[in-house]
């Protein structure tokens, strides 16, 4: 009886670490398939928010100006997909939000610009001084620029425009 005990928790224990190793790593970056880099960066209220922060939710990772006509341009779409979607369930994620990283280097401008735009989400992220390493780590040479990440920050979708971001919004819905 005590080999059996005994046997069977070591069959648990190297069956629990082959299982575990067996998983898939998920590489950090910016591909679809990969886990999205941690942001970390000053809100409106010169808050650190952490991209990591909206984990279990579908995010969109919104890089934008107030200076950029072609980002406030996509503006009314994220406003509509946010409105319409922040509330949904969805199969690999619970809810929808934007994480908004503005490269502007004028702090009024970026405030103004997300009143006028009506960004009425909460995480608006910006610093005027000196723009993150993430603006490198998520290879941003032009704007605007998104992914969609889902619940566990993997990126799903790259450089939605227009309607693209809620029909891929409504396919992802339980």
């Amino acid at each position: 009886m005590r080999n059996l005990k005994l046997n069977t928790a070591i069959f648990l224990l190297a069956f629990s670490f082959i299982t575990a190793n067996c998983q898939p790593k998920v590489k950090v970056g910016v591909e679809v398939g990969n886990k999205a880099p941690e942001i970390v960066e000053y809100s409106v209220n010169l808050q650190p928010i952490k991209l990591s922060s909206q984990s279990g939710k579908i995010v969109l990772i919104d890089f934008w100006a107030s200076w950029c006509r072609p980002c406030r341009n996509e503006n009314p779409f994220v406003v509509a997909a946010y409105e319409k979607y922040k509330n949904a369930d969805f199969k690999s994620g619970n809810k929808f939000t934007v994480f908004s990283v503005s490269l502007d280097r004028d702090g009024t401008a970026w405030k103004d610009a997300i009143k006028a735009d009506k960004l009425s989400w909460e995480n608006h992220v910006c610093n005027p001084n000196n723009p993150g390493d993430y603006i490198k780590a998520y290879g941003i040479e032009s704007i605007p620029s998104n992914f969609l990440i889902d619940g566990k920050g993997v990126i799903l979708a790259t450089n939605l425009r227009g309607e693209e971001l809620e029909k891929i919004l409504a396919s992802l819905k339980k």
